[in-house]
């Protein structure tokens, strides 16, 4: 028996800026330890804000002055690394005793990543990954990550690794991340429609391992920057939908919708080796003898001295 407690924290980015947004996540402190997780997952861009509407003054061959502006605002409401915001999460990690995954904005030089920070139960930054391919106009506003930020790393509740939001559609990656023997897949979006939690199901039952999504929860419009004016003003922007679920494709908390809140569950990591009898997908149900894949985990610096 190898039994430990998950669990996933669906909030919303708060309109006013990323130091609010962190103050929100450290008022969840008594609930995350009441839960007794041991590992804490929370939404993309949840640090930093997902622009949900925004156009950032583009059209093809074109963008605003107003559209600059934008970015600039947005750039400013990103995090370092090294910043106040990582020190206040990693204080929060060690106080509830639990490893965190938290999705970010990044920011390193003039750009921008969309990332998912580790945070180890004793308060260490252990790893990073950047979204390897933004969605559509995302491409717009963030880099592509390259194959250095592959991590999956070490906690007490077992060996965690992340995609982000539909860097899940993505079938090779998702056969590179099987093939480094994860425990629990994390899966920080804003994807708030059906199909998502059919998707969520499907790859936890066809990695046969633990899966977390934490979605963001936004409420309705209020003329806040950032948001889309055709919005309906009664209609949540991001409606949430973290979930939790097993390596048998099994729902074990959540959907949660229309609301913020803690989901959890306790899991017992053997039943991966049990869902693992019948299909292995990097094991023995792979044919190596017909197909391969090669995965390039060099980092790829815009400029290098040899």
């Amino acid at each position: 028996m190898a039994q430990t407690v998950i669990a996933a924290l669906q909030l919303g980015s708060e309109t006013s800026g990323t130091a609010a947004t962190v103050d929100k996540i450290l008022a969840y402190e008594q609930v995350i330890k009441q839960s007794g997780c041991e590992l804490l997952v929370m939404p993309e861009a949840l640090l930093g804000g997902y622009p949900k509407g925004a156009d950032f003054g583009t059209r093809l061959g074109y963008r605003s002055s107003q559209g600059r502006e934008d970015f600039l605002h947005y750039w400013q409401q990103a995090i370092d690394l090294d910043g106040v915001e990582v020190s206040k999460l990693a204080k929060l990690a060690k106080s509830c005793n639990t490893a965190i995954v938290i999705g970010v904005i990044e920011r390193s030089g003039s750009t921008l990543y969309c990332s998912a920070l580790f945070l180890s139960n004793h308060g260490e930054l252990l790893a990073k990954h950047r979204k390897l391919m933004p969605t559509a106009s995302e491409r717009l506003i963030w880099g592509q990550g390259d194959g250095s930020t592959l991590p999956v790393v070490e906690t007490a509740a077992g060996r965690v690794g992340a995609a982000i939001c539909w860097e899940n559609y993505m079938p090779l990656l998702r056969t590179a991340m099987y093939a480094k023997g994860l425990d629990i897949w994390c899966a920080p979006t804003v994807d708030d429609r059906a199909i998502w939690q059919t998707s969520m199901r499907h790859i936890a039952y066809e990695g046969r391992n633990f899966l977390v999504s934490a979605c963001q929860y936004q409420p309705p419009p209020s003329g806040a920057s950032f948001r889309d004016k055709n919005w309906p003003d009664d209609q949540p922007l991001i409606k949430g939908g973290s979930v939790i679920v097993s390596p048998m494709g099994e729902v074990l908390a959540g959907p949660l919708y229309n609301e913020e809140g803690l989901i959890y569950t306790e899991i017992d990591l053997d039943d991966i080796i049990k869902a693992r009898y019948d299909l292995d997908p990097v094991g023995h149900y792979a044919r190596p003898d017909i197909f391969k894949l090669s995965v390039d985990e060099t980092e790829r610096p815009p400029v290098s001295s040899d």
